[in-house]
Formats: structure tokens, sequence, C-alpha cells
């Protein structure tokens, strides 16, 4: 079955907030998503650094006025339709399993690399649940859980000169509803495709190849992405 943006859900009217938001991806992600005219909630651990972070990003060209906010992580989660999480992995599962109780009944997007690094570049950790996104889905039992938004380059997201952003983001969950909202979401960004990878078992080689991009990028000086051919 070919790719079919016109097969995608609505979404326009969803609020997505951003836990970890004052970091680099989850600012370019805020931004990304502001600027396509989604409302944005930015969270943070504080609510004055997620203020300012959402302050920032309203001041960027093309975000309309009143479409980013922010506060701590608990009123985000509860105020949102849509949770991203893009905390570092050292924070994660402290991060996640502090707000099951805000993100029951919520779609939860997991975008977090479990990633070392050393003399000889990145590398994949390992995690006992087999991923960040099962890490996820563990601590949220009450929640709708999917792993996205990988691998998309925070650079890119973050410059206002950049109008297309040409990637597949890659989609793993259990529940194939919810492939059609986060595709949706990927797409009110210009350029982007949201693809359904399998289950989130499959999440981990997903979070892996992160390493692989991040090398790819240090030698090549570039800020490379995934296509998917044939879809």
């Amino acid at each position: 079955m070919a790719y079919d943006p016109s097969d995608l859900p609505d979404v326009s009217g969803l609020t997505v907030g951003i836990i970890g938001g004052t970091g680099d991806q989850g600012r370019g992600l805020a931004y990304r998503f502001a600027r396509a005219g989604q409302r944005v909630l930015i969270g943070s651990r504080a609510a004055d650094r997620a203020a300012q972070s959402a302050e920032e990003i309203a001041a960027l060209p093309g975000v309309p006025a009143g479409g980013v906010s922010g506060a701590d992580n608990d009123e985000v989660a509860r105020r949102s339709d849509v949770v991203i999480v893009a905390v570092p992995w050292d924070g994660h599962a402290a991060t996640v399993g502090a707000l099951a109780e805000p993100l029951a009944g919520k779609i939860v997007v997991d975008c977090v690399n479990p990633l070392g690094f050393d003399k000889q570049g990145p590398y994949a950790l390992p995690v006992p649940e087999g991923s960040a996104a099962q890490q996820a889905a563990a601590l949220l039992p009450d929640s709708r859980v999917c792993a996205a938004f990988n691998h998309v380059s925070a650079p890119l997201l973050a410059d206002p000169k950049i109008d297309r952003i040409d990637l597949d983001v890659l989609i793993c969950t259990e529940e194939r509803e919810l492939v059609g909202v986060v595709a949706a979401l990927a797409a009110r960004i210009p350029g982007m495709r949201g693809i359904y990878a399998g289950r989130l078992r499959n999440a981990h080689q997903i979070e892996a190849f992160t390493a692989n991009l991040i090398a790819i990028n240090r030698r090549y000086k570039a800020h490379a992405g995934i296509r998917v051919t044939d879809v």
C-alpha cells in the first residue's frame, strides 16, 4: 500500500506537549510544530525555564502569537493530547516514571536515543527493557506509547531559514491507530513523512541507528536523515 497523505487524520486541533522541551531536540520540534500552527506546550522540571524557552521559540519567524507556552512537566502532561518525550537518556526513567498518572490515557511519543560516546565515537547503550520506548511503555502502563522522531536533526529543526526537512520518521507502536496520528503530526512539517516500522520491539535498532547517523554527520559535516524508498 503506497503512502497516501490524504488518508491521514486531522491533528491540527491537538495540543502537543514536549517533555524536555528546553533541550535541543525538544526545542526544535516545538518550533516546527508551532510554526505549522500546532498548539505547543514546553515542559521542564522548572516552570520558569520552560516559560523562557517558550518565549524564545515564540519570537522565532513564522510562529503565530500565542502558539507556544511553557509549564512544568506535570502540567504539560495533563494539558496535552500528545506528549513527546525528548529528555536526556540518563534522566529518562525517572522523568517518565514520575508522570505515569498525568500521562494516563495520553499518546506518548518517545524520541530518546540511549547512546554513549567515547574516543571512538557514538555507540548504542544496552537497555534492560530493550529500548527507551519499551522502557517508557513499561513505566506508563495506562498510556499509548510509540517511538518516533528519533532521527530528526536538531540543528535542522531549529534553523528558521530551512523551510523543508526531507526525511521519513519511523514509527514503532503496538497500536496501528497511533501510526496515523503520529504520521499526521510529522506531515505538519514540510518534507516529512511518517512511516510504520513495526511493533515497539523494533524500536531498539531505530534508536541505535542514530549512532550511525551521528558518525555520518561528523564525517561528512552533514545533517543526515532517513528516506524509505518505494513507499
